[in-house]
Parts: C-alpha cells; sequence; structure tokens
C-alpha cells in the first residue's frame, strides 16, 4: 500500500485530533478536573471510627503473626474483626473518632479564618535588606572606578 496509513499511523492520527492543547499546564489541568490545588497547611481529616481501630488492630495482628507481611491480609482480618464487633465493643473506636473530628472541626475553622483574612504581608528579613543595600554600594563603588579610569 504506497503511500497509505497503516492502522496505527490512523490511531494517533485520530487521538490527535481530538486532542486540545492545555495552556495552563498543571493549574489548567486542576481546573478543568474542578479540583484546587492541595494546601500544605490544611489540616488533614481525622479517622474514622474503623481505621481508629485499625491502628490498634494492626499492632496486635503483627505480634500474632509476625512473619505475615502482607497488608492485605491485615485489612481483611481487621474488617472481618470490626464487622464482627457489638455497637458497645465499637463504642471506644467512636469516641475517640469524635474527639478527633472535634478538634479537627476546630483547626479548619482557625485555617478558613486564616484563608478569609487572605495572605499576611510579611515584611522583608534583614538578610535581604542587607542585600539590597549591598548592590547599591556596590554599584556606587563601581561608578567611582569608573570615575578614576577618566582621568
Amino acid at each position: 500500500m504506497k503511500g497509505g496509513r497503516s492502522k496505527s499511523d490512523t490511531k494517533s492520527a485520530k487521538l490527535s485530533v481530538n486532542k486540545k492543547p492545555t495552556k495552563g499546564g498543571a493549574a489548567a489541568a486542576a481546573k478543568k478536573s474542578g479540583k484546587a490545588a492541595k494546601d500544605p497547611n490544611k489540616p488533614k481529616r481525622p479517622a474514622s471510627a474503623f481505621f481508629v481501630f485499625m491502628e490498634e488492630f494492626r499492632e496486635q495482628y503483627k505480634k500474632e503473626h509476625p512473619k505475615n507481611k502482607s497488608v492485605a491480609a491485615v485489612g481483611k482480618a481487621g474488617g472481618d474483626k470490626w464487622k464482627s464487633l457489638s455497637a458497645a465493643e465499637k463504642a471506644p473506636y467512636v469516641a475517640k473518632a469524635d474527639k478527633r473530628k472535634v478538634e479537627y472541626e476546630k483547626k479548619m475553622k482557625a485555617y478558613n479564618k486564616e484563608q478569609a483574612e487572605g495572605p499576611k504581608e510579611e515584611e522583608e528579613s534583614e538578610k535581604s535588606v542587607s542585600e539590597v543595600n549591598d548592590e547599591d554600594e556596590d554599584d556606587e563603588e563601581g561608578s567611582a572606578e569608573e570615575d578614576d579610569d577618566d582621568e
């Protein structure tokens, strides 16, 4: 087939036709997907009662089964154990999770208040001020040297 396209060429051509170039890179991709960029200062969400239970269960399970390296096995055993617990047995884990949730909500209120105020304008550090002054002095010295050369 002279001058014809192979199947792979046709597929890539079709794919490239459907693609639209993005201008903003990662920022545009985040905007397009509806997700904002993650803020590292934002408090982490608290663990649910099940995950509070799993923190303790993992330690017990590792002591009882030291040779087991499978994360899936630990998760499956923990899930089965959680399902078999009664509401009274789950109560301490629920209480711990509620306590963590209250703390998280306090942190989130403070975080949201800080975000609403906007970024704080910080004064320049002493180092940056001195660096600026050093640059000014260098310029003056350079111009004085040029004057000396002219004589």
